[in-house]
């Protein structure tokens, strides 16, 4: 069996001997909203878990990887789909290879019907969006977009912002992020 977001959240922290304190600083987030996810007593939004992998250094596609992480493959064949979790909002694909000193991370999301959740968050680097299927409610600053298959957009991720699905169909688009500086 799969283990569940927080159970990967706690391995990984514990494995690089950070405490609940130290993610809390980082993130912004509340020792004990952490620990609730840890433990799987509350779920977790697009945005905590944005910032919850950048305080760890992982992609947010690594809570939802199916490869083991020393798999080296640059190829990446189609129809390796990952299972949806059961009434998750929300899948990150990772569809990048292990190669050493990755400067993008490239991922592919998938948000259920009516995931209309969160508040705009900011990271570092850049993103680029580019939507395949559904219609991608992107909040930017001030600004709101629908943009449809086909459309995409380039951006800073210092600009607050969050994606939505504010209809009844399942939205796929491909995100791109630059890879998060590695604090020194």
């Amino acid at each position: 069996m799969k283990p569940t977001i927080g159970v990967l959240i706690k391995s990984l922290r514990l494995g690089k001997k950070k405490t609940l304190k130290q993610i809390s600083e980082k993130t912004e987030l509340s020792i004990s909203f952490l620990s609730q996810v840890e433990r799987g007593k509350s779920s977790i939004t697009l945005e905590s878990l944005k910032k919850i992998s950048e305080a760890l250094e992982v992609s947010p596609s690594y809570f939802f990887s199916e490869k083991p992480s020393a798999q080296s493959d640059r190829v990446r064949r189609g129809g390796q789909k990952p299972a949806m979790p059961s009434g998750f909002p929300f899948v990150y694909e990772d569809l990048s290879g292990d190669l050493a000193n990755r400067l993008l991370e490239p991922i592919l999301v998938t948000l259920q019907p009516h995931e209309d959740s969160g508040t705009p968050f900011v990271h570092k680097g850049q993103e680029f969006v580019y939507v395949l299927e559904g219609v991608l409610t992107l909040l930017l600053g001030e600004e709101e977009h629908d943009l449809h298959p086909g459309d995409s957009i380039h951006m800073d991720s210092t600009t607050p912002h969050n994606w939505l699905n504010r209809t009844g169909e399942v939205v796929r688009f491909l995100c791109v992020n630059s890879a998060a500086e590695k604090d020194q």
